[in-house]
Order: C-alpha cells, then structure tokens, then sequence
C-alpha cells in the first residue's frame, strides 16, 4: 500500500505542473479531464492533450492530474485536481475528452472484490454513477464527450496486470453509457498495445510512454474529426497506430 502511496505522490508531483494551456484558435475547444493517462508528460510538453491541441488546432484546457480519482473524498487534495469530478469547469466547450478509473482500481481496492466502487463509478447499465453524472453535466452544457477506456498492458510483467477484468468490465459499462446517448462516444484502447511490445509504456509499465501518449492523441484526433469534420492539421499527434 505504501508503494502505490509513493508511486501516486510522485506521478502528482511531475504531472501537475501547467494544468490548464489554451493553444490554438481555430480548431475546437476541448476540456481534458482525467489522471496520469492523460497527465503524463506534461513537463516535457509530450502528452495527449499536448499532442492533440497541436493535431487540431485546438483550443484545449487539460486540467487531468496524475494519481487523480473519480472517488475521491478528501476535499482539500480533490481542489488541487485529484478528484476528477472537480476537474470540469462550465465552458463553451465542443467536446470533454474524460479519462480515468484506473486508480480507483488499482490504489482504492487493488483490483480485487471492486465491485462497489465499479458501481459507484458506473452502474453495470451505464445509467448511474458519478461517470454519467459528468457526461451528463458536460451535455447539458452543450459539449459533445469522448470517454477513453484504458490502454492494456504489455503482458510483460507489468504490476497491474491482474486488473484487466476490471479494465474490460468499465469498459463494457463506458460503451453502454455511449450507446444512450448520440453525443457521447466511447473509444477503447484495449487494441492498442501488441502482446510483448514494450514501446507504448514507461519503465513502469502502467503510465504511456512518449509514443503511447502520441497514438493516444492520434485516435482522439481521428475520432473528433470524424465525429465533427474538424480537420486534422498538424501531424501533431503522431503516425498511424
């Protein structure tokens, strides 16, 4: 417990860094909201939403923080960005790219006997739940929102390996959370990673690496351009996945 304790303190401390960075002009204006999948990077100006401002001209506010939860209790750490729910500000956004989960997974119950904070997140028909709370605020709103599943591990002795039930089970809710809506759209990564193919993480094999952070951007971008007819620019995103 104590290690996932550190790992998430040091995941906030290199990802918090420029939570909030406008960008471009003419493209749309996207809220990112999430933890280290999106966070990561920040610093070295190579995460997703860095990635996918550039890849569409995009005006983007990414206030994703790592070590973030949609269960979180704490009020004084939920202010500084670890709770997700607290991450959404009203705006006159196109789209709210929302990721996350995987911490209160992993750090609330080890993916193990998860059930209630599965449901607590989102009910098994994706009615319920503090996810379609938010993809409900973001609609009301007017945003259209993407919801991104998480990528899998390698298969190579990564430490969260035992969570890939619990991945596929949020990820089947998420898709049935879509599938209520017309404006709300799912996209998986549980295809991304090639069994062995070590090049999409970090050494610690949970986080995205540069160029997972990259493909990650890459099918956003192709999701929202096709979704909405925004070009993509830039090859700001990075190559085919």
């Amino acid at each position: 417990m104590l290690t996932r304790l550190l790992t998430a303190l040091f995941l906030l401390s290199v990802t918090q860094a420029g939570l909030a960075h406008a960008g471009g002009q003419n493209g749309p204006r996207i809220l990112m909201m999430g933890d280290s999948l999106f966070a990561m990077h920040k610093l070295a100006g190579g995460s997703v939403g860095t990635r996918l401002r550039a890849a569409l001209d995009a005006h983007l506010v990414d206030n994703s923080v790592g070590g973030a939860r949609f269960l979180y209790r704490l009020p004084i750490s939920g202010a500084l960005g670890l709770n997700i729910a607290k991450q959404y500000r009203r705006g006159d956004w196109d789209w709210v790219v929302l990721g996350g989960g995987g911490n209160d997974l992993w750090l609330g119950c080890g993916c193990n006997r998860c059930e209630r904070k599965m449901d607590q997140m989102i009910s098994e028909d994706g009615r319920r739940g503090v996810i379609p709370g938010l993809a409900s605020r973001a609609r009301h709103d007017g945003a259209q929102v993407l919801l991104v599943g998480y990528m899998r591990t390698p298969g190579n002795g990564s430490p969260i390996e035992h969570c890939a039930d619990e991945g596929d089970m949020l990820d089947a809710r998420l898709a049935r959370l879509a599938g209520l809506d017309g404006g709300v759209h799912f996209l998986p990564l549980a295809d991304m990673v090639p069994h062995g193919d070590l090049s999409y993480h970090a050494m610690d094999r949970i986080h995205p690496s540069f160029k997972g952070s990259r493909v990650i951007a890459h099918r956003i971008a192709r999701l929202i351009a096709a979704e909405s007819g925004a070009p993509v620019v830039s090859r700001g995103a990075g190559g085919a996945d």
